[in-house]
């Protein structure tokens, strides 16, 4: 059990750096980008190729570069094109599996044999003991939600908060929405190459088909967390993004360990929860407007 737990723990960090990009993308800009799905392969794909070159820590580097061009990608057809946000990301989301294969040699899977990676390197330090893994899967992503409230308190991440909010008002005051927008989106998909690669180096290996739902899954995160902790602040919603990914991964675990459903229906309910917390403030309006309707009633009864 501690070690289900341990490796839920492992997961749910390095997966919450996908939530905490949508966070950036889906709360903070207002856009639905669906990029993630395949940025995600992007970042792994890249990342693992360069661990298999001897490079582990180039790999993630150039797996964040790769990610922001991905973003840089959706957000010109966006903004320059005119074309609508969801299917912007889907245009990219579709062009990146060729490219991801391209990265891949033209193979569906890459495997890690006997390289060495970011974590094989942290474990050689005997920082952490059996630990080593989870430490640095979170002071990964703790840095990472870090710096990115530092961003959004600057100049420019103000301004990327305000397009969210008003973008006609950002036009009135002399900034380009067009510019807030690609720098929002390139921020958000390099913290989803940086998951995929931190996660390619963790499993040893990176599938095509691996970032298949991420979009779902790290909104059902950042949506948990959300409920947990709220949306009142901008820190709020990065600490929710990371405590939903964890809670995610444990809920996730604990089903696998006991079997109470199939693996095979867990995306269903993942899907399931995610409609239902979207959802969740028209069904308190439906249930707060059916006691006002039969508040009369009860009181006629009485």
């Amino acid at each position: 059990m501690l070690y289900i737990t341990q490796t839920a723990l492992e997961l749910g960090f390095l997966y919450a750096l996908v939530p905490m990009a949508l966070f950036l993308s889906y709360r903070v800009l207002d856009i639905a980008d669906l990029t993630t799905d395949g940025c995600f392969v992007l970042g792994a794909a890249v990342s693992v190729v360069f661990t298999a070159a001897g490079h582990p820590f180039l790999g993630v580097i150039f797996a964040m570069i790769a990610g922001s061009l991905a973003g840089c990608i959706t957000a010109f057809l966006q903004t320059h094109l005119g074309i609508p946000s969801i299917l912007a990301g889907i245009i990219t989301n579709t062009g990146l599996y060729t490219i991801n294969l391209m990265v891949m040699g033209w193979s569906a899977n890459v495997s890690l044999l006997k390289s060495e990676t970011i974590f094989s390197k942290f474990k050689a330090t005997g920082i952490g003991g059996g630990w080593n893994e989870t430490i640095l899967a979170a002071v990964i992503t703790i840095i990472a939600g870090i710096i990115l409230l530092l961003f959004l308190r600057t100049r420019i991440g103000l301004s990327v908060r305000a397009t969210g909010d008003n973008m006609d008002m950002v036009r009135a005051s002399s900034i380009n929405p067009a510019f807030t927008i690609t720098i929002g989106l390139m921020i958000a998909n390099a913290m989803t190459g940086l998951s995929g690669a931190m996660v390619g180096q963790y499993q040893n290996t990176v599938d095509i088909n691996g970032g298949t739902g991420i979009v779902v899954i790290g909104l059902a995160c950042l949506i948990i967390g959300e409920t947990v902790l709220g949306r009142r602040t901008i820190r709020k919603g990065v600490i929710a993004a990371i405590i939903g990914s964890i809670i995610y991964r444990i809920i996730y675990a604990i089903v696998l360990y006991t079997k109470i459903v199939p693996v095979q229906g867990l995306k269903l309910i993942t899907a399931i929860v995610v409609a239902l917390a979207i959802a969740s403030p028209k069904i308190k309006e439906w249930i707060a407007f059916q006691r006002k309707k039969n508040a009369p009633k009860i009181k006629e009864e009485k």
